[in-house]
């Protein structure tokens, strides 16, 4: 796994002519993974708004004017039940968000009761819920916890334009302590926040010199009113990221981390068939299915499922026992 990518190199992929790089793009991705097979992916919000970060692109943080409401952390087993749904529209991994700065110790055992159920119905997990601790860390890892998110959003020049109440260095510092632990990473960002190509660049550096995450979310931002990025960006050309540039994030992020699953996460709604086409023969091979993410609409799975079909493409099996071997 080639982790010494430099920027000159990514900047040298992101200029290719289009034709060329896609050609690149699918050729990693066809050495590595099955061409026509996308993992289906459900995510649900167990615990909504009220987050104290400030995320400027999240309705949750309890700085945005949003008019999402703050919930409690919902019980175990309506969260199955969710679960069980998911899997039978064809979801094989189920995701849980809570809109935390950290969870607290006393949510640890509601938390880990949560991976065990799902794990129990043969799908990957993923939690993603904040910042976490070495040992908070280990207790989801003992209980199955197949992936944890975490993103970076963005490139760490790019980062404190987006985030003032916690530094990326607090980010690497969760991915470490996920990693140590066993779980696999899960770990993207957004990209048509106003950040420039070089951002980008940035980005897409930053995750591939890393230990490469083995899920990467590439999320297009939603602007939602009331949010700071949502109400700077909705009425200029920069709220919505050129499908070609967004299709080349993908292909440069499926080369430099050739064994990642690349997933297309939120902003697909508003895509183009064409463009969420076009993502797949970069490499993308991972969508999130369902109607909603967290608090923002997705493209529901009747489209989803009319898309892949129109495609010639199959849902891929789930694989709930992934682990790493956990660090000494």
């Amino acid at each position: 796994m080639r982790t010494d990518w430099t920027r000159d190199e990514i900047t040298a992929l992101f200029d290719l002519p289009f034709n060329d790089l896609m050609f690149e793009a699918q050729s990693v991705h066809r050495a590595n993974f099955s061409r026509n097979e996308v993992q289906l992916s459900t995510l649900l919000s167990i615990k909504t708004g009220g987050c104290p970060e400030d995320c400027g692109y999240c309705s949750q943080s309890k700085d945005a004017d949003s008019g999402v409401k703050a919930t409690k952390l919902m019980d175990v087993q309506a969260v199955l039940q969710a679960a069980a749904q998911a899997k039978d529209h064809g979801s094989g991994r189920f995701c849980m968000g809570a809109a935390w700065r950290n969870p607290k110790d006393k949510d640890i055992p509601k938390l880990t009761a949560m991976v065990k159920g799902v794990r129990e119905m043969g799908m990957e997990t993923c939690m993603t819920l904040g910042m976490l601790t070495a040992s908070q860390a280990k207790q989801l890892a003992d209980a199955g916890l197949d992936y944890y998110n975490h993103n970076i959003d963005t490139a760490p020049e790019n980062y404190a334009n987006v985030i003032t109440t916690r530094t990326f260095e607090d980010r690497m510092e969760t991915l470490e302590n996920v990693r140590s632990a066993g779980i696999n990473v899960c770990c993207g960002g957004i990209v048509g926040m106003g950040e420039t190509r070089g951002d980008r660049i940035g980005f897409i550096h930053a995750l591939a010199t890393m230990p490469h995450p083995e899920s990467v979310p590439i999320n297009a931002l939603v602007p939602v009113k009331g949010t700071v990025l949502g109400d700077m960006l909705a009425d200029t050309p920069l709220a919505k990221i050129d499908e070609i540039e967004f299709v080349r994030t993908v292909a440069v992020a499926r080369i430099t981390m050739p064994h990642s699953m690349v997933r297309l996460s939120a902003g697909r709604e508003s895509m183009s068939e064409s463009c969420q086409a076009l993502c797949f023969m970069a490499g993308a091979n991972s969508i999130f299915t369902g109607d909603k993410l967290l608090t923002a609409p997705n493209a529901g799975d009747d489209k989803d499922s009319a898309l892949l079909a129109k495609l010639g493409m199959k849902a891929m099996a789930a694989q709930p026992h992934g682990h790493l071997e956990a660090a000494e």
